[in-house]
């Protein structure tokens, strides 16, 4: 379906039944699978055949999922996992081991910042962080002989910076390295960072591709772009025999197409077991078939809701891409210029106090662990998602103390921007 719109992508994408299979995608909850002969199964162990043994490493529902989100993002290979953080461990340590070492925007999402920050350090992986909007002179001088790969996101969760996809790819490109980002706050349908020179994608699908706060999921798709064989030094897991296959080289067999994704699901998925549920994937699955529809209401709302923000006595400032006031909107308008989310960071004047005395005067918006839903959620970040950080971290992820993450849903603009004006009268 390459040649069909996202939309079409978004219903019909990567399942094309035949004669007389079920229309929907079908629910395979079976964690195992019947074969007539053991030689037949050994193929499988072997990765010379595909099919299904053993759902903790793949499984037909979830697999055909995961072909979607490739068909979305414009990838030629994906994964579904647990969780979204389950993706973007995935991600990372597919190609950066102990004694590797990795560059990072620092405006991330703060469970990923302590995922690098504190666990990868104590499994022996460096990590350098980086201002989202560094000079190229500074990402250089972040280089080591071991880094093997830069990270950002495509609008940061939740200080909504919006990275500069060409000029990081471009760095990571002439290091020998791959650009990997997590596309989850605009979503293909707003963004696709593979056409920007980014090489692997990473979702927490359990955001605006799920939509409905119904399933927590995460996704892995691989652009098929970066030569792992042209670096083989720097990338021994996917360029020299794996004795835990019987020897396979992964580059070799399955090409830059397809190793990524191969070694990630045969090797690191077969040990660690972050396996998504057939029924999350199913739920998945139908939130991917109104993304298009509701990405774009997400982002009209977001937009109504910041701009009424900008102009109010009690709003200290107002943080949205899509504001002409911002200081990524030329960012915003180049790589994604018919829209970005629902998401909106502002501070309330009289810091934390005064933030939470507004949230808890809310009526339509809820105060959730949640975002970039159906329903309407914020949260106070700095003492939520962001507790764990210092308050040196803290201001280098862009989030201080009066910040107010809000998730704009699917409701009318009207209804909120009045719930948000009644609850700041209260304050």
């Amino acid at each position: 379906m390459d040649k069909h719109s996202i939309g079409t992508k978004c219903v019909q994408g990567g399942y094309h039944p035949k004669n007389g299979e079920p229309r929907q995608v079908p629910i395979i909850q079976s964690t195992t699978f019947k074969y007539d002969t053991g030689e037949a199964m050994g193929k499988l162990f072997d990765l010379e055949a595909s099919g299904y043994f053993y759902t903790r490493l793949q499984n037909p529902t979830s697999d055909t999922v995961a072909a979607k989100i490739a068909e979305l993002e414009g990838g030629t290979a994906a994964m579904l996992t647990s969780s979204g953080m389950a993706a973007t461990f995935l991600a990372v340590f597919n190609i950066c081991e102990a004694g590797g070492h990795f560059i990072s925007s620092s405006a991330i999402y703060g469970g990923t910042f302590n995922l690098f920050s504190v666990t990868f350090k104590k499994m022996g992986i460096d990590v350098t962080f980086v201002a989202p909007d560094a000079s190229e002179e500074e990402i250089n001088a972040a280089f080591r002989p071991n880094t093997k790969l830069i990270f950002g996101e495509t609008i940061a969760n939740p200080a909504l910076k919006v990275l500069d996809i060409q000029k990081f790819a471009k760095i990571a490109h002439a290091h020998g390295v791959p650009l990997i980002i997590d596309n989850t706050f605009p979503t293909p349908v707003h963004c696709r960072p593979f056409e920007f020179g980014a090489d692997i994608v990473t979702h927490a699908t359990t955001k605006y591709m799920d939509g409905h706060g119904s399933a927590v999921g995460g996704a892995i798709v691989d652009s098929g772009n970066f030569d792992w064989m042209k670096y083989a030094d720097k990338y021994p897991g996917l360029c020299t025999p794996d004795e835990s296959y019987h020897g396979i080289t992964y580059a070799e067999r399955f090409g830059k197409e397809g190793a990524y994704i191969t070694k990630a699901t045969a090797q690191l998925m077969r040990d660690l077991g972050v396996t998504p549920a057939p029924m999350n994937a199913f739920l998945l699955n139908l939130g991917l078939e109104s993304l298009h529809v509701r990405m774009k209401r997400h982002a009209e709302n977001g937009l109504a809701v910041a701009k009424y923000l900008e102009n109010h006595p009690k709003v200290a400032w107002v943080n949205y891409p899509g504001l002409e006031s911002s200081p990524d909107y030329a960012l915003t308008q180049k790589y994604m210029p018919d829209g970005t989310c629902g998401v909106v960071s502002f501070g309330v004047k009289g810091g934390r106090e005064a933030a939470s005395k507004f949230m808890e005067g809310l009526r339509i918006i809820a105060i959730e662990t949640h975002v970039a839903d159906a329903r309407s959620c914020c949260l106070h970040p700095a003492t939520t998602t962001h507790r764990q950080l210092s308050d040196a971290e803290l201001v280098s992820c862009g989030v201080g103390p009066d910040l107010v993450r809000v998730s704009l849903g699917l409701e009318d603009s009207v209804d909120l921007i009045a719930d948000i004006e009644q609850a700041l009268a209260n304050v």
